[in-house]
């Protein structure tokens, strides 16, 4: 079982789906539900009372992030 990673490349670097919003670049989320589990990870990690709100992208069939709840 050692073995078992020696063929990963730990230099590849993720870099999700964005789009344009206005003057933003806006990370995209396939859903919803993986939007908001999205703001509930950031509000966690950053130690935020404040959750950050989700909304349908007019642009595209994706959802994104927003400030406002």
């Amino acid at each position: 079982m050692a073995n078992r990673n020696k063929h990963l490349n730990t230099n590849l670097r993720y870099e999700p789906e964005r789009c344009w919003v206005g003057d933003s670049h806006k990370i995209c989320f396939k859903t919803r539900e993986e939007a908001e589990l999205a703001a509930n990870v950031a509000a966690y990690d950053h130690h935020t009372p404040t959750k950050l709100g989700v909304y349908k992208c007019e642009y595209g069939d994706h959802w994104h992030l927003t400030a406002r709840s």
